[in-house]
């Protein structure tokens, strides 16, 4: 979660699941502040190598897995040479997936319509195969685009990207998450392009994650495309049931069994040790003051905790960020703040917390610890209890004494 209310977690989570690989869509999001900037840079790169190295994983098991052939006993009679078969030869590879092969997927996948405005990347660009085009059937054009790729199956990476978003952060109007029948994780969401309605465009998403660790990300707007035209009609093309066809469409395993297996990149350091966002969110709550009770709470992020908390005076959202290799921004970051005598850099904001919800405040208070990891503490407390809510109170329920004192606890250091 970057370090202001302009953005979200669950946002930074499809943006790379699919506009970072939506053939051609633009990220068009507020301006955030240099540290949101580089982290979010970070945080791609991170994404991408985890998904390279999915794709090296399950190339490991699928060489290991042909070693063995099933029911064949080590220990058992051994076959005859006259009714042993040949030895097997390695299975062909999959038949490349080109731009068009996707689009007229795509397309065949659809109810009748007409088509235009068409891009799509094959299984052999580096970038993944996307496919993306605008449908119209009949009731207004549509944006409609899928991307395909790699997840390593049963880790967090995948179990995120089918969960539905916190509330607190993206307000939508329905989201289910479930397992279907074949072990795969579907999510089918119904929200907006912009969470905080600024922009009455519908975004409707299905996101796909099967046993094998193949992801299809299916998406549709009301509008030609998904940010900066005017919406052509009232809601996206398909509906839910609808999407979950496309997205679960076999067809699509073919074309992500037929990606090329890339080696994985080298892992971002302190990516290991980094604590999981609930331990982030409970360290957090231990350091609340007196007073303050807890009333809401969550995290979507390894490094992105917060807590919902209510003084009797209203409702108060509080977040915490915890970061590591942030040294190369710290002059960037704590030009203008202060030095403390163990070497550990501070800086202070009060301001406006939304610019698009009038009367929101921001209080913040960023540290970063001395030393080659880069350790980042990011605290910050609001007077509104949720992202782009109206204002609950005048002030934050947490002063920036507070937020100093949490900022700066030792507790934070068993995360370095």
């Amino acid at each position: 979660m970057p370090v202001d209310q302009h953005s979200d977690p669950f946002e930074d989570r499809f943006a790379a699941a699919l506009r970072d690989t939506g053939a051609g869509f633009d990220a068009d999001r507020a301006a955030l502040t240099a540290a949101g900037r580089t982290r979010g840079r970070r945080l791609r790169l991170r994404r991408r190598a985890a998904v390279a190295g999915c794709a090296a994983g399950i190339a490991l098991v699928g060489v290991g897995g042909a070693l063995v052939l099933p029911g064949d006993d080590a220990s058992g009679p051994r076959r005859s040479s006259t009714a042993a078969a040949p030895t097997a030869s390695p299975a062909p590879a999959p038949a490349a997936f080109s731009g068009d092969d996707l689009l007229r997927t795509l397309k065949g996948l659809l109810p009748g319509g007409e088509f235009g405005q068409e891009s799509a990347r094959g299984t052999g660009d580096r970038m993944g195969p996307a496919a993306r085009l605008v449908y119209d059937d009949g009731k207004g054009a549509a944006a409609v685009a899928v991307s395909l790729g790699r997840i390593e199956p049963g880790s967090e990476a995948a179990r995120e990207t089918t969960r539905c978003p916190d509330e607190t952060f993206v307000p939508h109007d329905s989201c289910t998450s479930r397992r279907l029948p074949d072990g795969s994780l579907l999510m089918l969401f119904q929200g907006y392009e912009y969470p905080d309605r600024r922009v009455d465009t519908k975004w409707w998403n299905a996101e796909l994650v099967t046993p094998e660790g193949r992801h299809v990300s299916v998406s549709e707007w009301n509008a030609p495309a998904q940010k900066g035209a005017a919406i052509s009609r009232e809601e996206p093309p398909l509906s839910p049931e609808r999407l979950k066809e496309v997205a679960t469409a076999p067809v699509w395993h073919e074309v992500v069994d037929a990606i090329p297996e890339r080696a994985a990149s080298a892992q971002t350091p302190g990516a290991a040790s980094r604590a999981p966002g609930q331990d982030v969110g409970r360290t957090l709550a231990g350091l609340l003051p007196e007073g303050v009770k807890v009333v809401a709470r969550g995290g979507q992020e390894a490094e992105f905790a917060y807590v919902v908390v209510d003084d009797g005076k209203g409702a108060s959202l509080v977040q915490i960020n915890v970061q590591h290799g942030m040294s190369d921004v710290a002059d960037e970051l704590y030009g203008s703040g202060e030095t403390l005598p163990d070497g550990t850099r501070v800086a202070t904001r009060q301001g406006p917390g939304d610019d698009r919800v009038p009367g929101v405040l921001m209080w913040t208070v960023d540290t970063l610890r001395p030393g080659a990891d880069g350790f980042r503490v990011v605290v910050s407390a609001f007077n509104n209890g949720a992202a782009h809510a109206a204002p609950t109170r005048d002030e934050p329920a947490l002063g920036m004494d507070q937020l100093r004192r949490i900022a700066l606890s030792p507790e934070w250091d068993a995360m370095r």
